[in-house]
Parts: structure tokens; C-alpha cells; sequence
């Protein structure tokens, strides 16, 4: 370590430059590594809690790019960093100084996985605060005078008289240096200035008016305030040793002000469940009844066309906690196959270094299965050749023979599958004789839509085309003009569209002089492969709907599918080896014509974007039950280039398991992606809500669970601490001091989904204290989210500053840090309460897909003819039923306190839909009129709770096997005729009796 701090010369190497000669060295706190010369000296370093890991030898892409001899490997080592796994290629004069780096970082590293949460909470809060006193040192003489105290004030968003911060400098300036604090006054300065008002209050209101709790007060905190159980005197007086820092306030056993302010900021008063950490879930259940965390096109470092293909992108999926990664395999140079994003510019690596990566990485994190989807596009030879490279490498993790369910017609569990890899891909028909060596299977789905070779076929003209295209740019560029701020990359996003956009009329008229020519064209420009992504058909299947309106009728998904039923376009076939075909056991790769509903498990049903979002729209229920029995991957369009990635939540509703996400783009998405899979120790795997895995519901119904009781958020917040300026502050610190205020958003169930937020708290992102509470009614919590965003107010808009995003199952109750994401310091303070409660109930009214004849037969159906009309019709979605509550009246205090134009007053209605692709779930002309305000927002009413009675009579209902809401005509007029008021048999899932099978016919349908 002295070798590293003392600092060793290294040659930084970067691409397409002659290496850079600077002085590298380990900062004194060994926190960060630092180099120089360097003309961006605060940014020239890396965070040691950044750093993913350290390779040696010649490893790293760069490397790669300079001849095998330019370099000795011994001396060479890469620090991969950052969330984009960014390198830093370094080479030293000679191997012992490589080795002397390599083994520290390493040490480093290994210190930094061991340590606990509240040693790393600790640890990063002392790196800050000597990180604030360096920064704000100007002259480096290791000393602040009081203008650089000022300045470090407006920084920190601080807003104090002149006189009062004076004041505190005084007290803290206590050595001869009078005028100057070093680092240990500046400390207590800090400590003086961070002194919470909220938490003295709450301190003295359980000690009895005293400056320190007693351990029987601590305890009566803990129980009243936290609900925390069993809180014995032992863990009390362990609290007291643990956080005071006071040592005579150890000694009498009692808890000061600083000592309860770092226990309410630990790990312990977080706004998550600690054992959420863990894997705490039952894990025995059916593959199928699992959210599973996936990737798309995993391989890719950034864009879909251009950007550079990695096998260190696995590691990094696998080791955020992805358990489905993807791989696009193609014939490569001297037989090796390759992967990489076809008909692109992306660069290719080989399969085998992705095999190799992908079995060192696997099972680092967690033990439970990884599904390998194998979308394959090369020949039988080097198909044998994948077929090798797996067995070899994976060895008995391919095989599954040990793997027992005990029922064939049923999924094995991930407990089953752990330390087994899956392979995911096409497998040869039953048909087949099982001596043949090879046959043909359908086109990989989401190949099949950028390939699409019918580019001015079907009868489609140019302009037609032309014109599809270029109105499918512009709603992007739009969308991404508007996207959310909080999404760091829609400045890359814009630029890259309005290039694409700039380039689109130059190839349009290549390829239409190419047509007139007579000529085949085999170059793919940039734009010729954009044009390929199934954008023809689409434009083809508009050319016909004039003629074929009653077809598109029968087959309403026809008209926006890449394989309408008019065209009659038939589906492409590959060849498939038998190696490569008997590796596939529980997930065999179909399309939806594929599927033959004989009762077996082990499909794995592929969707775009768009074809997934019109079967949820139409088929919700039935797409449901689908997914009880059989797994369902959902992968982003291909119009998406910029590998952004569509709203997951609407397929999570309806129980689609592997919703495939660019984990290379950051943003609210990947936000919402985490924060799911971190509800059960980040392992890949989240168990469905249970009315998911048996039964079925509406989910864009008003209430799709009524005899559910539905959970009341109460939400406190109460003040925020350290909040930082925007990230995207044109004048960086030396802008104004923030005006924030909190959103908060709940994410889920349409039904669910709103947000609200507090007033506005002027100059002051310090320390601002809101004191405001909100509300909110959930009728499913299994499936929600809450997150927290805190915005700068303008007069213009708002400035994104932060977010944190949190499974509401993984709430805790009482007083709770919200820390913001990637921001050390910055934190919301709020209470939370969270009560069960019932809306309007009635005990006829189980689901809403059942009607009252299953409870009560008719007897004459007469009778009964206006209830059942009532009970029958499916709700609409995004329907609610009508308030009749009205928004309290505010009191001129209140006025005054609230700014209005950008918070809500107290007692406003929450606006629907924060996500703005959820909105687009369904169409917002089926809302009823009164549920929209003037400017066309649509507001969610308050419904009326309250407390369940405990006479409740549920039980018996919710014990009764409710048969399918889905039967055919025969079935409905048999329920009439049944007078005997008992409960139908539970109606058969198979053989076209059930819901999965009216599904399956409507997938089809939309193919032929």
C-alpha cells in the first residue's frame, strides 16, 4: 500500500492515441486512485468502490487493438469502472510494480465486499465529509478561512445569515490559527451546522424532556415508532455502544443527540426491509411462477447499430443479479462463430469467450439457475461447433438429468435448478426421427424482425414506405424531446435519432434507384438495415386494410404485425443440428403458431414490444392464465436503436416472467428493474403474487381484486437532508441554491398508479423541512412500486436532483431515511404507516370476471336478467368508479405556505399515470368524461375506506375454486339451467376448454 500512495509511473493507453505517461498513486484514505498531470485534476480519479474488478495481462479491447508485440503482458493490468464498465489500461516499466497494483486493488476490493452495511455507511460518510474539505480548500494549505466557508455554503445549498455561520466558525476555531479551520475543526464545524432539529424533538419527546435516551426509552422508541419486535435490553445497550460517541454517555448506558442521529441515518432506520437483502421467498415453486430478471442482447456496450460488442458485458448482468442472458450467434471466420447484432455495425467477439465468461460468472452471486437464450443464426457446422464449446465449458451444469418435478406437466423450481444453466432456443419437431441429424425450424423471432427482406414487396410502394418510416423517426425524436429529465441519456438519444433522421432521404433514394436499376443490392448501409425492421410489412398490411377491413376484423392484431393473415407471407425456416436441439430441455423457443396445446411445459413464448402490448390490451386474462403453466419473454422493438427500453410494468401485471431490458441504458426503467428484483436478495428471482399464479383477474379493472384487502399508504415527509444541485446545472456549484419539494409516485396496477407531491421550500437544499403528508389507497402492493423524486423547482419547470425507487412490499414502518441513488449524502426523512383496508364490498361481487349465476343459479332467468347483464360485461380499462367525496377546502394559511406552480395544494386529487408509456396501455377516449379535469389530465378519485369489520363474511367465498371466467356458449346456458345453487366444476385449462387455449387461437390468428 505504501508503494501505491508514494505513487508509480504507468502509461495510461487510449484508443486511437499514443499512450499518456502520468504519475498514478492511492489517495491517504484509500478511497481513490488519482493521477497527474491532468488538466481536470478533481476528475482525474476513480472511486475504489466504482472499480468492478482488475485484470491482467493484455485482456482489455484496447489492448487487443495493438499489436501482439507492442507490450510485455506481464507488465500490463486494466481497471475495469463506472456503471458503463469503462477501462483504464495501464502499463508499467516492469512486472513487479504490475503485480505490486494488481494484488493491492485486489486486497481493496476484497475489504470492501466483507465489510458490513453500517462499517460501508460509516466509511463513505467520513470519505464525503474529507472530500467536501478538500474541494473547498482553493490553495491546498490544508486550511479554510471564512470566505472559503462561504463558498463551501452555497455549495452545499445552505442558506444562513452571514452572522450566524460566522458565529459557528468562531466556535469551531479553537487551536492558535485563529481566523483558519483544519480539518478536525472543520469537522466539528460541520457537526455543528448538520444538527437536526426534527431529530432533537423526536428525541426529546420519548426521553422526557432530556438530551439522551435511556435504554428503556430507547426500547419504547423502537417498539411504539419502528414496530420492531423483540427488542430485548441487550440489543438496546448494544445501539448505545455501537452509535454514541460520547464516552461518558457509554458509561452511563445512555444515547445523546449525535449518537441518535447516526443510529436513525445507519442501515437500520432505512426505508427497506433489511432481510429484503436476502433470499427470503419460497423458492420451490414452478420456473413459471417466478418474475425472472433478463437481458437483451446482453453482449452490446451501447446502441443497438454502431456501438461495441463485449463478453464483459455478461459478467456484469450476471453480477447485477440477471438470471436470463442473451446471445446472437453467427458464422465467424475460420469456423469460429461469432456474437454480435446482425446486419449492424456492431463488433463482433467470439462464442466461446462469451461461453467462457458467462461459466466463470454465473453462479458468483447466487446459485439459481441462468437461462441462456441462443438465438442462432448459423450454419449446421458451426451450430456443432456452439453445441461443443457449451458441453465443454459448462460441463454437468447442462445436465438436468438429476432435475426431478414429479409431475411432467409441471415446471421444475429454481431450488431444483440451482448451479444449472438453461439453454433457451429452437428445438427439432417430435416429428422428427430421432436418428436424423439435422432439420428446420422456424426463424428466430426477434431476428426475423430486423431481417425482414421484403422491403418494397407486397404490393407496398416507395412513398408508402418512405412515409412510414419517417413518421415512425419523428415520434421518436419527439419522445425522446420530451422524455423524462431524470433520464441521463436523452441528450445522446436526441442525437443519435436526428442523425438517423438526416440520413433516412439519402438511402431511401439509393434503394429506389437500386429497384429501378434491376440490381440486387448486397451493401446494408446504416439506414438500410434500419429499414428493415419490419417497417415494410407494416406499411403493406396499411396499403390493403382499404380492401381487407372485414380480415382485419377477424384478425385485429393483422394490421400492426410484421406477418399479417393478408399478406400471407410465409414464415422462414433454418436448418437446426440435433447437438445443438437436445441441449434445450425446459425452454424450447416457440412463435405463437408454433404452440400445440397437448398439456406439456417447457415453451418459452417469444413477443416484440408491440405484438406484447396488444395481447395484453385484448387478451389480458387469458394472457394471464397463459403464463401460469408456460414462460413468456418479452424483448424491446427494434425500432429502438438507442437501446432505450419500453415501460416493463404493463407485462409484469399479466405475469409475463423474462421481460427482457438493455441493461446498458440507465434510467427510470433499469430504476424500476432493480428495485423489483431487490425485493428477495437480488437474485434474479421474485415470486408472483399468488392471485397470479392461481385464478385469474382484470388488471385494468377499477378494482380487480374486491375481496382483497387493499393496502393505505400514510407518507410523512418530513425534511430532507444534503440534497445537491441538479446534475445538469449549467453553472455547476456556483448556481443558485435549490428550491426543492418530493414527488412521490406509486407504480403498479393501473388502478394504482398516481403521484403526489408536497409544497416547494425556498433556498434551502441543506436541510428543507416539508412536514407534509400523502396518501394512498393500493389494491395490489405485491406488484408495486413507490418512488421517491426530488426536483428543484423553477419558474419555467423543474430540474431533476434525485430518486430512489422501492418495492412497496419492502416498506418499513415508522422513521426512515430515503437515501437518493448515487448521491451520498442526500437523503428524505419521512414516517411511514401502513394500514389493510376495504373500499365498497359486496359479497356478491367476488371478481369481476365472474357473474352472479355462479354463486346463486337462476331459477328463472328472467329474474335475473339486469344483474346478470350488470355482473357480465368486463370492465373497461382505466375506469373508476365516481367519487363522491370532494377536495377539502384549504385554509388561507395553507395557501400561503404552498407554491402553486409546480406542487399540488393539500387536498388536490393525485394525477393518474406518471409513466408516461403506461399511459399509453389503453386509450384514453375510454376514460369516462367526469374523471378528467379541463386541461384533459385525468385525475384518480378518492375512494372511500375504511377498516374492516371483523364480521366480515369472506371466508367462506375465498375457499371456493372458482371455475375460468372464459366459457363457451353451451357452458353459459348450462349455468342457467342450474337450479340447485351449487358451484360449478372447475372448467379443464386444456384441449380448447380453457382460457390458455381461446389465447393461443388468438396468437395464431393474428398470424395467418
Amino acid at each position: 500500500m505504501s508503494v501505491m500512495q508514494s505513487g508509480t509511473q504507468m502509461v495510461k493507453l487510449k484508443s486511437g492515441t499514443k499512450g499518456l505517461v502520468r504519475l498514478f498513486y492511492l489517495d491517504e484514505h484509500r478511497t481513490c486512485i488519482r493521477w497527474r498531470p491532468s488538466r481536470k485534476s478533481e476528475k482525474a480519479k476513480i472511486v475504489i468502490d466504482s472499480i468492478y474488478k482488475v485484470s491482467e495481462g493484455r485482456q482489455s479491447e484496447i489492448f487487443h487493438r495493438h499489436a501482439e508485440g507492442s507490450f510485455d503482458p506481464s507488465c500490463c493490468f486494466t481497471i475495469y469502472h463506472g456503471s458503463h464498465l469503462e477501462s483504464l489500461d495501464l502499463i508499467t516499466s516492469n512486472p513487479e510494480e504490475a503485480r505490486t497494483w494488481v494484488t493491492g486493488l485486489k486486497y481493496l476490493l476484497a475489504g470492501i465486499s466483507d465489510e458490513d452495511s453500517l462499517a460501508k455507511r460509516q466509511r463513505t460518510h467520513d470519505h464525503w465529509v474529507k472530500q467536501t474539505f478538500e474541494e473547498a480548500d482553493k490553495n491546498g494549505d490544508g486550511l479554510l478561512n471564512i470566505e472559503e466557508i462561504h463558498q463551501l455554503m452555497h455549495k452545499l445549498n445552505v442558506s444562513l445569515p452571514r452572522r450566524k455561520v460566522r458565529q459557528m466558525f468562531q466556535e469551531a476555531d479553537t487551536d492558535e490559527n485563529q481566523g483558519t479551520l483544519n480539518f478536525e475543526e472543520f469537522s466539528v464545524f460541520y457537526k455543528m451546522m448538520s444538527l437536526r432539529r426534527d431529530l432533537y424533538l423526536l428525541l426529546l419527546s420519548y426521553s422526557d424532556k432530556k438530551d439522551h435516551l435511556t435504554a428503556e426509552e430507547l426500547a419504547q422508541f423502537l417498539r411504539v415508532e419502528q414496530k420492531m419486535n423483540n427488542v430485548t435490553p441487550e440489543y438496546c445497550l448494544d445501539i448505545i455502544q455501537k452509535f454514541e460517541v460520547s464516552e461518558e454517555n457509554k458509561k452511563q448506558n445512555v444515547l445523546g443527540i449525535e449518537g441518535f442521529t447516526s443510529f436513525m441515518r445507519s442501515p437500520a432506520c432505512e426505508v427497506s426491509n433489511p432481510l429484503h437483502r436476502h433470499v427470503h421467498q419460497d423458492m420451490q415453486q414452478p420456473l413459471c411462477h417466478y418474475f425472472i430478471a433478463s437481458s437483451h442482447n446482453t453482449y452490446l456496450s451501447g446502441d443497438q447499430l454502431l456501438s461495441q460488442s463485449r463478453a464483459d458485458m455478461y459478467a456484469r448482468v450476471l453480477q447485477a443479479g440477471c438470471r436470463c442472458v442473451e446471445v446472437d450467434c453467427w458464422d465467424g471466420p475460420d469456423g469460429e462463430p461469432v456474437v454480435h447484432h446482425g446486419y449492424t455495425l456492431t463488433s463482433k467477439i467470439l462464442f466461446r469467450d462469451v461461453a467462457e465468461t458467462i461459466n466463470k460468472y454465473a453462479f458468483i452471486k447466487n446459485e439459481f439457475p441462468v437461462i441462456l437464450s441462443i438465438e442462432n443464426h448459423c450454419s449446421i457446422q458451426q451450430q456443432k461447433k456452439i453445441a461443443q464449446y457449451l458441453k465443454e465449458i459448462f460441463g454437468d451444469k447442462l445436465d438436468l438429468s438429476s432435475v426431478s418435478t414429479g409431475d411432467p406437466r409441471q415446471l421444475p423450481s429454481p431450488q431444483d435448478l440451482k448451479g444449472k444453466i438453461l439453454v433457451k432456443g429452437k428445438k427439432l419437431p417430435c416429428s422428427l426421427g430421432a436418428d436424423a441429424e439435422e432439420g428446420e425450424v422456424s426463424e428466430e423471432d426477434s431476428a426475423d424482425e430486423i431481417e425482414d427482406d421484403c422491403k418494397l414487396n407486397n404490393g407496398a410502394t416507395q412513398h408508402q414506405v418512405e412515409s412510414f418510416i419517417r413518421t415512425k423517426l419523428e415520434s421518436l425524436l419527439k419522445e425522446s424531446q420530451i422524455r423524462d429529465k431524470e433520464d441521463p441519456d436523452s441528450f445522446t438519444v436526441r442525437a443519435l435519432l436526428k442523425a438517423t433522421h438526416q440520413s433516412f432521404s439519402v438511402n431511401m433514394k439509393q434503394n429506389l434507384d437500386t429497384k429501378e436499376g434491376g440490381k440486387k443490392s448486397h451493401g446494408r448501409s446504416l439506414m438500410g438495415n434500419f429499414s428493415k425492421h419490419k417497417v415494410t410489412a407494416k406499411a403493406a398490411a396499411k396499403a390493403h386494410s382499404a380492401s381487407d377491413d372485414e380480415d382485419g376484423q377477424q384478425h385485429p392484431l393483422g394490421k400492426e404485425l410484421g406477418q399479417p393473415h393478408r399478406l400471407a407471407r410465409r414464415r422462414k425456416t433454418v436448418k437446426l443440428c440435433r447437438a445443438l436441439s437436445d441441449l434445450v430441455v425446459y425452454t424450447n423457443s416457440v412463435a405463437a403458431q408454433d404452440i400445440v396445446d397437448d398439456g406439456s411445459t417447457g415453451n418459452v413464448l417469444s413477443f416484440s414490444e408491440n405484438r406484447a402490448h396488444q395481447a395484453v390490451q385484448q387478451k389480458a386474462e387469458q394472457f394471464m392464465l397463459y403464463n401460469q403453466r408456460q414462460l413468456t419473454r418479452v424483448y424491446p422493438s427494434a425500432y429502438r436503436i438507442d437501446s432505450s427500453n419500453f415501460n416493463p410494468v404493463p407485462y409484469w401485471n399479466v405475469g409475463c416472467q423474462l421481460v427482457a431490458l438493455n441493461y446498458q441504458s440507465e434510467g427510470r426503467v433499469m430504476q424500476l428493474n432493480e428495485a423489483k428484483f431487490r425485493v428477495n436478495g437480488n437474485c434474479g428471482y421474485v415470486l408472483k403474487p399468488q392471485q397470479m399464479c392461481k385464478g385469474t383477474f382484470n388488471p385494468y379493472s377499477a378494482d380487480p381484486l374486491p375481496a382483497s384487502p387493499k393496502k393505505q399508504l400514510i407518507l410523512k415527509i418530513i425534511s430532507g437532508q444534503q440534497l445537491p444541485k441538479p446534475p445538469d446545472s449549467m453553472l455547476g456549484d456556483r448556481g443558485e441554491i435549490i428550491d426543492p419539494f418530493v414527488e412521490v409516485e406509486i407504480i403498479g396496477l393501473p388502478v394504482d398508479c398516481c403521484k403526489d407531491q408536497t409544497r416547494v421550500v425556498d433556498d434551502n437544499g441543506f436541510n428543507p423541512v416539508w412536514e407534509e403528508t400523502l396518501t394512498f389507497t393500493i389494491h395490489m402492493p405485491e406488484i408495486a412500486l413507490v418512488r421517491f423524486l426530488v426536483w428543484d423547482h423553477d419558474p419555467i419547470g423543474r430540474d431533476f436532483v434525485g430518486q430512489r425507487t422501492v418495492a412497496f412490499s419492502s416498506l418499513v414502518p415508522g422513521y426512515r431515511h430515503v437515501y437518493l441513488e448515487g448521491l451520498t449524502e442526500a437523503s428524505i426523512f419521512v414516517h411511514i404507516i401502513i394500514n389493510e383496508t376495504y373500499g365498497k364490498w359486496s359479497p356478491l361481487i367476488l371478481n369481476p370476471s365472474y357473474t352472479i349465476m355462479h354463486f346463486l343459479g337462476a331459477t328463472k332467468s328472467k329474474q335475473l336478467m339486469g344483474l346478470r347483464g350488470l355482473f357480465s360485461k368486463a370492465p373497461k380499462a382505466g375506469t373508476a368508479e365516481p367519487s363522491g367525496h370532494h377536495a377539502r377546502k384549504r385554509s388561507i394559511g395553507e395557501r400561503i405556505l404552498r407554491r402553486t406552480a409546480s406542487a399540488p395544494a393539500k387536498g388536490r386529487k393525485k394525477s393518474k399515470m406518471g409513466f408516461l408509456e403506461a399511459a399509453e396501455m389503453k386509450d384514453s377516449a375510454s376514460e369516462p368524461a367526469d374523471l378528467k379535469d379541463k386541461d384533459g389530465v385525468l385525475r384518480r378519485p378518492n375512494r372511500p375506506s375504511q377498516a374492516r369489520p371483523a364480521s366480515m363474511p369472506v371466508d367462506r367465498f375465498l375457499m371456493v375454486e372458482l371455475p375460468c371466467p372464459a366459457q363457451d356458449t353451451a357452458q353459459e346456458a348450462e349455468a342457467e339451467d342450474n337450479t340447485s345453487g351449487k358451484v360449478l366444476p372447475k372448467l379443464p385449462l386444456v384441449n380448447g376448454q380453457g382460457s390458455p387455449c381461446f389465447f393461443q387461437e388468438y396468437l395464431i390468428s393474428s398470424n395467418h
